[in-house]
């Protein structure tokens, strides 16, 4: 069996700054790998995660110039966990603003997660800026996945998580649990805010892998929760601010021409399979790669594997 690819290792990124968007919001951004590689952005998840250094390592220093940023209000991003002038059409003008500051006319996008759901956002709005795209755990938006993972879906996986997510939730509220903690993550009360804050990101950490993960308990870290909990479940209760939940699929038309690696672990409990699955087949030109034994997380061996793979691909290399 060959060996699995992994990190490359650690390098700095050699230029930081701030974009200033204009509205109320500096989105924290840094340039990485070499000046005259092949350019890319970096795409996180959440919404509300942020960036961390070893994202870089996800493509070769040689061979790639890589744009990671923080989206509005996570990360080193400011105002922290600001909710004002933050939709997925705002974080899509910050990244071709980003694109221009970067000086590329077009680069590859590489999305996980949630980035997933607004790298296809993207480049099916600026499709002539994307020269390829790397997706791992795909995440359509649609009200069946928003359902699955906050309703009734992964509950019957995870009972004792579950159990503990909504343990401040009455029996009435427990009908509509996004909207339930949307009423006390915006609550006046920064305890009753936090509070649900830990809960709701706690809840994610726990069951993003396949195996528990002692990076786990990092979810529920009072300044990481606050930002990831509060534009989480506001763009979720707001269905990511999209025209209809079918809207991504319904545009693949858009983006067809444009080499894809779709990555998707097959025991993903937060983003299903069947997402992945969809996506393919309503675009059989992009290459589709399930991991055994793997759940949702960027960083799972056989994830990791495919994803180095894809980079390197797409490096020529």
């Amino acid at each position: 069996m060959a060996e699995l690819r992994k990190l490359y290792p650690a390098y700095d990124a050699y230029q930081t700054g701030y974009l200033d968007t204009g509205d109320g919001h500096q989105v924290y951004w840094e340039l990485c790998g070499n000046p005259k590689g092949k350019p890319a952005v970096f795409i996180h998840g959440g919404p509300g995660g942020g960036i961390a250094n070893y994202h870089r390592q996800l493509f070769d220093p040689e061979c790639y110039h890589v744009m990671l940023f923080d989206q509005r209000g996570c990360g080193r991003s400011k105002p922290h966990a600001s909710l004002e002038n933050n939709t997925t059409w705002h974080l899509i003008d910050d990244i071709e603003r980003l694109r221009n500051l970067m000086g590329v006319d077009s680069w590859l996008v590489f999305g996980g997660s949630w980035g997933t759901t607004l790298s296809l956002a993207y480049a099916q709005k600026h499709p002539s800026r994307v020269s390829e795209l790397v997706l791992r755990g795909i995440f359509l938006l649609r009200t069946q996945e928003l359902h699955w993972y906050y309703q009734d879906g992964a509950s019957r996986f995870f009972p004792d998580k579950w159990e503990r997510l909504i343990s401040i939730l009455s029996e009435e509220e427990r009908e509509d649990v996004m909207e339930a903690y949307r009423k006390r993550l915006m609550s006046d009360d920064p305890e009753v805010q936090l509070k649900a804050a830990r809960l709701w990101s706690l809840w994610e950490g726990e069951t993003v892998t396949l195996l528990p993960s002692e990076n786990a308990d990092s979810f529920s870290e009072d300044k990481f929760a606050l930002a990831f909990a509060r534009i989480e479940n506001h763009y979720f209760v707001n269905n990511g601010f999209m025209d209809n939940t079918q809207q991504l699929l319904d545009h693949i038309d858009l983006i067809r021409h444009v080499p894809a690696a779709i990555i998707h672990g097959r025991y993903d409990m937060v983003c299903q399979l069947q997402n992945a699955w969809d996506l393919a087949k309503a675009w059989p030109e992009a290459e589709l790669h399930i991991v055994e034994g793997a759940g949702h997380s960027f960083d799972e061996a056989g994830i990791l594997h495919q994803l180095i793979k894809a980079t390197d691909k797409f490096a020529g290399k």
